[in-house]
């Protein structure tokens, strides 16, 4: 009798086991890597909220071939170094893809990390060009690169008569490769590049680097680096009466650099990826992210929703699991409707066409430039 109890005891606990084992084997580890530390945090943070929305909403639905999505978040505070942490620590967890990248040169060094372990990786912000050499094949960037970021300056500086300019970079895989860009192609339309200047993140007082702008009386000035450092770098230029153009890349689009900036910003260009505030497709998007988080979504909540979003669709066209195939469906992939706009990739695993728009700060908020 009691051997029979135990029996069955031991019986039932195994077969527990199993179940719980099935269950947990039902769940669809993703990776999200992005800053959640470090000047970039908020950035980063709005990324992560917009990908685990969609995984919730996925979840919803049924999940991704009967599975549930579990995300996993790896910081890379927007520095090489702890980016190569982060990476070594999601690919040790065994998850099946991955979404995120803001910093460019944050996400440069994993590239040879989730390459070697064949991670299916959609890159939702990051866009050196440097990325496209260093891609092993598993990575997919759906934001513009730099190359189409370029063509947008400097159309608009040929559209505002524009003949010298400043170019101003923090020495970064991102503002350092749109820097170069800028210059080379400015300067191969025979305009000038008055000067070329590299500042250290965080640095507090620009008066020398303002100074020396001035000095050069540049028609406009391109801060191509992240907004903390920018909202205060276009404070000083305007304190210090410089009057010129002032434009910024798309690492400075989020409302803080206006907050930051304050009056200053006004009349500020940016070069931007397209943001819920232009984008009819993402009211739905928007209404919840707001209702989730009790808070506005940031310049790349659209493209983190669109990336998790495409990830998902891929395993599901994919029909399975298996990385080869996953990214295989990734590179197959023919305008997949994303909120941020359609979705095909080159041979090169970048956008296929480019989704610049120019903006410009009025009254303390981001408009379209006409």
């Amino acid at each position: 009798m009691k051997r029979s109890l135990f029996l069955s005891v031991v019986g039932g606990a195994v077969a527990g086991m199993f179940l719980f084992g099935q269950v947990m084997a039902a769940d669809l580890k993703i990776g999200i890597m992005v800053p959640t530390t470090g000047s970039e945090a908020t950035a980063g943070k709005d990324m992560e909220n917009a990908i685990k929305l969609a995984a919730m909403e996925i979840n919803d639905a049924g999940g991704v071939l009967g599975m549930k999505i579990v995300t996993m978040t790896g910081d890379d505070a927007c520095d090489p170094q702890q980016g190569t942490a982060a990476a070594n620590k999601l690919v040790s967890a065994d998850i099946a893809a991955l979404v995120g990248g803001y910093c460019s040169g944050a996400t440069l060094p994993t590239l040879k990390i989730y390459g070697d372990a064949n991670i299916p990786f959609v890159i939702a912000a990051a866009n050196s060009t440097k990325l496209i050499d260093a891609n092993m094949g598993n990575a997919f960037q759906i934001n513009s690169t730099g190359f189409d970021q370029v063509n947008t300056a400097v159309e608009l500086f040929k559209n505002k008569n524009i003949n010298k300019i400043a170019v101003i970079h923090q020495g970064d895989g991102y503002s350092e490769d749109l820097a170069k860009l800028t210059r080379d192609k400015w300067t191969e339309m025979g305009k000038e590049v008055v000067a070329y200047e590299v500042v250290n993140k965080g640095e507090q007082d620009q008066s020398a680097l303002v100074t020396r702008i001035k000095s050069k009386a540049p028609d406009a000035v391109f801060w191509t680096a992240y907004y903390a450092d920018g909202a205060l770098v276009i404070k000083q230029l305007r304190q210090a009466g410089y009057l010129g153009m002032i434009a910024v890349g798309d690492g400075s689009n989020s409302p803080k650099l206006l907050e930051i900036a304050g009056k200053a910003s006004e009349g500020v260009y940016c070069f931007s990826n397209p943001t819920v505030d232009y984008l009819p497709e993402a009211k739905t998007f928007h209404e919840n992210y707001k209702k989730t988080y009790n808070q506005e979504p940031d310049a790349y909540g659209a493209l983190s929703y669109d990336g998790m979003m495409l990830m998902a669709d891929a395993i599901k066209r994919a029909g399975s699991t298996e990385k080869d195939a996953i990214i295989k469906a990734l590179a197959a992939t023919k305008s997949f409707t994303g909120i941020a706009g359609p979705v095909s990739f080159t041979d090169k695993n970048t956008l296929a066409h480019s989704n610049f728009v120019v903006l410009v700060a009025k009254d303390g908020k981001w408009t379209l430039s006409k």
